[in-house]
């Protein structure tokens, strides 16, 4: 970048500028102090959006006096609402996995569990790297201050010297390891090679964070002796006006197509984007050939966020059931859907597998859940057109993308599967009776110990319970 590229403005243009949704934002700079020598040098700041990921801002400082160097990666959209982790497992001898980018956001940790090594927040933070590239930078700076330490303490310097011979074998390949990014505020990223397609050697789970994550993140707590309403029940009629304020109007339609709730049950909650008290209001309802289920509904006056969740209702299923549909014409597009959090979807005719986890839980159509699809994997799967991409790789996802938006043309007839260990999930029948839709298959199973581990039903001890709701007479 020329330096003549961008004249210097004061530190309220620029942010008045980047504040903007402008997405050709130029080149920006402003003058700053330079804390090695302290004069004066130059900040540059590039707000861009990186596809299928999000906006950053870019800020690079350049100091001509001494040539002091940095640059730092900030999130310029909203804090997501939940938290993101992911964990990506090295195996030994395979350096071209450590060229994977990362993006670790100034609230991430990064973890290494077989050296009991973390990176907090506060170092390398808002860094666009890569995995070597991480590894190194913290080898560097544990190398900076051992000629001081082997002064003051030798014991403690002899300890980071072997420490850093291992953390380096991480960094060139030669030893396996687990590479774990932490980051309460969902705005970190580990890229996937094999996108579209799932990465076997990485896994991303998404969490609620704790009121303690909250707070570091900024989010305030009304105090603990604030007044808050009881719990209490509207009206059929205000219950349906409720939900549909909380809710898309997809969901809202679909869920009203099959009940008309007598009473809605409403009881205090939090906002999961302000942490300010809210009302959730919640309905019992009663799905054709497929179960009860528990709909719930929150709306905060404070700033407007809104969130809606089906959860089934009863006892957990002793079996899973996989769901699937041929889909030939413009009607199956239409059938609801109803997708759970623990449910994996597969389309076996362009190679496409999502694991449970993905989309959470999910109230739609058929064609409301391609869509869904399309736009999880684009935003999910960031650098996909970056610079440095492959051509090959470029042309590849771009021809998944294709195949993927071309199933709602129909030119073709394709399978829409849905396997769901705790047989949560549904797919409408096109008929009054299921038993006539002959596109639409039901299959029932027995779940692996696999499956029940994952669930944590294996470790579930409910004898506690039978003892008190079948007591037995043992009086003979």
């Amino acid at each position: 970048m020329e330096t003549d590229a961008a004249p210097i403005l004061d530190v309220r243009s620029v942010v008045e500028a980047i504040s903007t949704d402008d997405d050709n934002a130029p080149l920006y700079q402003v003058e700053s102090l330079c804390m090695r020598c302290h004069e004066n040098g130059t900040t540059r700041f590039l707000l861009t959006m990186i596809p299928h990921f999000r906006k950053i801002l870019l800020s690079a400082f350049e100091c001509p006096h001494c040539n002091e160097r940095n640059n730092e990666v900030q999130f310029a959209g909203e804090i997501q609402p939940r938290g993101s982790r992911y964990r990506l497992e090295f195996p030994s001898g395979d350096q071209k996995m450590l060229n994977r980018q990362v993006v670790k956001s100034e609230t991430a940790t990064i973890k290494i569990p077989q050296l009991d090594f973390e990176i907090p927040p506060e170092a390398q933070r808002g860094s666009l790297s890569t995995v070597e590239g991480i590894l190194l930078r913290a080898s560097e700076e544990l190398q900076a201050l051992q000629e001081e330490r082997k002064k003051v303490d030798p014991q403690t310097a002899e300890a980071i010297d072997q420490f850093i011979v291992k953390l380096k074998a991480c960094a060139t390949g030669s030893s396996s390891f687990t590479f774990i990014l932490d980051d309460p505020a969902g705005n970190s990223f580990v890229e996937n090679p094999f996108a579209p397609s799932l990465d076997p050697s990485l896994s991303i789970d998404f969490y609620e964070r704790t009121h303690e994550q909250d707070a570091s993140l900024g989010y305030a707590f009304e105090s603990s002796e604030a007044s808050v309403e009881p719990h209490g029940s509207v009206g059929a009629v205000a219950g349906r006006r409720a939900i549909a304020q909380g809710s898309s109007p997809e969901f809202a339609e679909a869920l009203f197509r099959y009940t008309a709730p007598e009473e809605v049950m409403t009881f205090p909650s939090t906002c999961g984007a302000c942490a300010v008290s809210c009302e959730t209001r919640m309905f019992l309802t009663k799905i054709p050939y497929f179960q009860e289920v528990i709909v719930m509904a929150s709306t905060c006056d404070a700033c407007g966020y809104r969130n809606s969740e089906l959860k089934a209702g009863g006892a957990i299923p002793d079996k899973g059931k996989k769901v699937s549909v041929a889909v030939k014409n413009i009607g199956d597009l239409s059938r609801d859907v109803i997708k759970s959090d623990t449910a994996s979807v597969l389309i076996p005719e362009i190679d496409l597998e999502l694991t449970s986890g993905t989309l959470g839980g999910v109230v739609t159509t058929v064609e409301g859940l391609i869509t869904k699809i399309s736009e999880a994997l684009e935003r999910v799967h960031g650098f996909t057109f970056g610079d440095s991409l492959e051509e090959g790789r470029k042309n590849k996802w771009l021809d998944f993308r294709a195949r993927l938006i071309k199933l709602l043309s129909l030119e073709e007839p394709w399978t829409l599967i849905m396997d769901d260990a705790l047989a949560n999930s549904f797919i409408a029948p096109s008929c009054d009776d299921i038993k006539d839709d002959h596109q639409l298959t039901i299959e029932v199973y027995e779940r692996s110990w696999e499956q029940n581990e994952e669930l944590g039903l294996n470790d579930m001890d409910t004898s506690a319970a039978d003892a008190v709701y079948n007591p037995v007479d043992n009086a003979p």
